[in-house]
């Protein structure tokens, strides 16, 4: 029976959950898997500052990335986080010959392509699975299921802080930052909110994840990003009515060599299965040319059920010893130079807008969104009046139109005298 060493770098939320999963469950594992994994070391920044320090042996602490390269450990789990100093340590094991397995969605969208040519010098493994997805195997069913498809669509819910959030708004008709005090209060949000709430760790995943289903990398700074910080109760009331659920969706499309790669708030239909996606679970669509529709649902973050996803790589690298794969698109720093952008893309509009109570005012706006080629499907008022009776508020629903047009019409509509203000612009997706 083949002997596998591990080391863990970081003993936080997903750390202890790693190490958890590969002892407790070791005699299960080493039963079907018919390996034996036991982890040798575990990097911290101090025994003094550790908190978690007592759910391991002493022995197996250490302070140094170099007392890990050099010893004689296998596989080197990363769980510490942001880009630095993991960056670093991670392309020293990686020199050094020993396999990566991360959940680091930061610095695999930021850095993959040092990292693959480090691991390709030497022969040692890279493997991401719990960088998208929490404990859902989206990218193993990328790449080990749904190799026969042409994969055309990726979309989906793959942050459970904002879903929380936005979840708690839509039912609970309550405003945002209370919701957010909330969910930090419960843990499921940041101190700093910032990269869940604006929209940065779902643009990670995507760039993760839509360059292994396209077959094109696919950096961060080419993904359109919003985040969910201006929506208000208001916006909900107005997507109920229209039978819609407002989700931050992730969603990337090919056709060709065209790819459009963007993460908004998003309102999908009631009777869409994302639609009842609730709390902080995650779901994912994947659109394949031969299977159609495929949805993967689970718990998108946590202690446990990232370590799973962990372990399972862990697990992976240890029947691919030796035999590692690496991605077989070009992995440079910039998006792959055949695949055309897509920034111009296509959608529905939910366009929430202040205007002056008078006759004519409503096909003033009509002919101005016509002017560029944008069409209404459907009108609809919310709300009081504002004090001095001259203004209402109105939501307008188009049929699809492309985003150039969209935002050429906005600043049109702004400069017209009847329009006070655009409250809100939310894309749909059917």
């Amino acid at each position: 029976m083949k002997q596998f060493s591990v080391a863990i770098l970081g003993f936080g939320t997903v750390g202890t959950g790693v190490y958890r999963v590969l002892t407790e469950n070791a005699a299960d594992i080493t039963h079907r898997e018919q390996i034996a994994i036991e982890v040798k070391r575990i990097l911290v920044k101090g025994f003094d500052c550790e908190p978690n320090i007592g759910l391991a042996p002493r022995e197996l602490f250490c302070t140094s990335i170099d007392e890990i390269v050099a010893s004689d450990v296998d596989i080197v789990v990363e769980c510490m986080g942001g880009v630095n100093p993991a960056r670093s340590f991670i392309l020293k094991c990686l020199e050094a010959g020993k396999t990566i397995v991360t959940s680091n969605k930061e610095v695999i969208s930021k850095h993959w392509y040092e990292f693959e040519a480090a691991a390709k010098k030497t022969g040692a493994g890279l493997y991401y699975e719990a960088t998208v997805g929490g404990g859902i195997p989206i990218l193993r069913t990328i790449t080990d299921s749904m190799q026969a498809n042409n994969i055309t669509r990726v979309m989906g819910i793959i942050n459970g802080t904002t879903n929380y959030i936005l979840t708690k708004m839509s039912e609970e008709g309550r405003e945002f930052g209370d919701v957010l005090k909330e969910a930090q209060l419960l843990g499921y949000a940041e101190a700093n909110p910032t990269a869940d709430i604006e929209g940065f760790d779902a643009t990670y995943k995507l760039s993760i994840l839509s360059s292994m289903a396209f077959h094109a990398h696919m950096p961060i700074d080419v993904i359109h990003r919003e985040g969910i910080t201006g929506l208000t109760k208001d916006d909900f009331k107005a997507a109920k009515q229209l039978g819609y659920e407002i989700k931050l969706l992730a969603i990337g499309k090919k056709e060709g060599n065209r790819i459009e790669v963007r993460v908004h708030p998003t309102m999908v239909p009631n009777t869409h299965p994302l639609a009842s996606v609730r709390g902080v679970f995650n779901a994912i669509f994947l659109t394949g040319h031969a299977v159609d529709d495929v949805m993967l649902y689970g718990r998108g973050a946590g202690c446990l059920p990232t370590a799973s996803a962990v372990v399972s790589d862990v697990i992976y690298a240890c029947h691919h010893d030796g035999e590692h794969r690496y991605m077989t698109f070009k992995n440079e720093a910039e998006m792959t130079p055949d695949i055309e952008l897509n920034k111009n893309f296509s959608s529905i509009y939910c366009l929430r807008i202040s205007v002056l109570d008078r006759p004519g005012t409503l096909a003033e706006v009509a002919k101005t969104l016509a002017k560029h080629n944008v069409s209404l499907k459907d009108v609809l008022q919310l709300g009081d009046d504002a004090a001095d009776n001259n203004s209402k508020s109105i939501t307008f629903m188009t049929h699809e139109a492309h985003e150039f047009d969209v935002q050429a019409a906005l600043e049109d509509l702004r400069a017209l005298p009847c329009v006070f203000a655009i409250e809100s612009v939310i894309r749909a997706e059917n």
